[in-house]
């Protein structure tokens, strides 16, 4: 059985387990292992583990990010924000920071701390419009609504509303 160190963080009602790269296991481990601890049944359950290395020789903080089914992803808003939370928890950052994620480095500061509650602005960059994204019809229980398929790190879809 392997050992895995993690906090597990939580923002906008997402929650993720967050581990230091150092204390990680190997790399072809990782995809079995966050399937495993991210499972609600069997593991701790979380909507992602994040790998996550503090700032070292000029470069920026980083995490690496990895879903429920074991799959590596870009990266998460939500999760973003709590590893910056984690990275000034145990002191490895101050409150302007930058994280290298797999959908580009998102600038991140402070904006107030509370304990263990931090609040966050986090500069995502400019949306892209996904080809084929522009006017898309969302199904919905109540009808179809139009919607725009963006790209922000991640695929994201917008819905404008009144």
């Amino acid at each position: 059985m392997i050992e895995i160190p993690f906090v597990k963080g939580h923002g906008a009602k997402n929650d993720f387990l967050l581990t230091w790269r150092a204390e990680a296991p190997e790399e072809n481990l990782l995809s079995a292992a966050a399937a495993a601890i991210c499972d609600r049944n069997s593991g701790v359950g979380a909507d992602g583990w994040l790998l996550v290395a503090a700032a070292s020789g000029g470069e920026p903080a980083r995490i690496r990010l990895f879903n429920p089914d074991g799959g590596e992803v870009e990266m998460s808003g939500n999760g973003t924000r709590c590893a910056a939370a984690f990275l000034i928890d145990a002191g490895a950052a101050g409150p302007d920071m930058t994280i290298r994620t797999g959908g580009g480095d998102k600038r991140l500061q402070l904006q107030a701390r509370d304990g263990l509650r931090f609040s966050f602005s986090m500069n995502m960059g400019a949306p892209r419009i996904l080809e084929g994204g522009l006017y898309r019809l969302l199904p919905l229980s109540a009808g179809e609504r139009e919607c725009t398929i963006l790209w922000v790190g991640n695929p994201q879809c917008a819905v404008f509303v009144e």
